[in-house]
């Protein structure tokens, strides 16, 4: 896949002033017009795993997913097919999103909540298989051993070179922030921002990845659950004033399902002092612009 190097930007406010922190942003929403942020990072091996030994690739997202926009667009970039499985009942005319990722050549199938949590039983993957044939499966928001090798990756090339003493990201599954801290390698302080409600166990599920992916565990990282403006995608009317104000006094545009509330979660944390004085911090935005409410 190609990739657009990406600048780091300031951001620069009295407040920060007043503050005596430095804020910094890693605009890797810029790295691809389709396949952006941490999504290029955790599709780059699972891609190339794909064309190894299959054709179609198979993937779960919900109707606004930013998973699903780039499978279809990496998918079609690489001559692959693709078929995305939508937690939901179909709604018409359909969202951007996955007008988009139809326009991709990606065909939709829809299913219940109910059945979709059973996305990782192998008896569901089976009849996956039975409906649609073979497929490269990459699972809901592309998180697996390759996607936090991609991420780390990143993390250790692009992010280490940077001169920044706190890095904060948006944690959706928990692979890129995983993969993040594996690069890393216990260097420079990690704290991940849950973009949906009741998130703690996502501390038990990147751990889990840290571990597998590395060998190790690090003690660098931090889970704050506490800035999802109620829940995965939900947004409140605060947040949205939060992101016109941004996109107008910075240029920095924002989506509201993750990285308006990594912002927002950034702000807060300076404003109460959780960051000592000198402190430089990088925020890493994750792309997913396609699908923001600010325009």
């Amino acid at each position: 896949m190609i990739y657009n190097k990406t600048p780091v930007d300031e951001i620069r406010s009295a407040a920060l002033d007043k503050a005596g922190i430095r804020l910094l942003v890693k605009r890797e929403d810029q790295n691809h017009p389709f396949i952006s942020g941490n999504k290029w990072w955790k599709l780059k091996y699972n891609i190339e795993e794909a064309l190894k030994q299959h054709r179609t690739v198979l993937t779960f997202g919900g109707a606004y997913s930013n998973h699903i926009y780039a499978v279809a667009a990496a998918a079609k970039e690489h001559g692959l097919s693709s078929i995305g499985i939508i937690r939901g009942e179909e709604t018409l005319p359909p969202n951007a999103t996955l007008s988009f990722a139809k326009g991709n050549g990606m065909q939709l199938h829809y299913v219940s909540r109910e059945d979709y949590r059973k996305k990782n039983d192998p008896e569901f993957v089976q009849m996956l298989h039975e409906k649609y044939g073979e497929f490269y499966l990459i699972p809901e928001g592309g998180t697996n051993s390759l996607a936090v090798k991609g991420c780390a990756e990143f993390a250790s090339e692009t992010l280490l070179p940077i001169d920044f003493d706190h890095l904060m990201l948006p944690v959706g599954t928990g692979g890129t922030m995983a993969g993040i801290v594996c690069g890393l390698q216990g260097r420079r302080k990690v704290t991940g921002v849950a973009a949906l409600k009741n998130g703690d166990f996502l501390k038990t599920e990147i751990d889990k990845l840290i571990r597998e992916s590395s060998g190790s565990t690090y003690e660098n990282w931090s889970l704050l659950t506490s800035y999802h403006h109620g829940g995965y995608a939900k947004v409140t009317n605060e947040l949205l004033d939060f992101m016109k104000t941004i996109k107008t006094e910075h240029d920095l545009p924002l989506d509201h399902v993750y990285t308006g509330k990594l912002l927002w979660a950034v702000m807060k944390e300076i404003d109460m002092g959780q960051f000592a004085r000198g402190t430089t911090v990088l925020a890493l935005h994750t792309g997913g612009l396609q699908g923001s409410l600010v325009r």
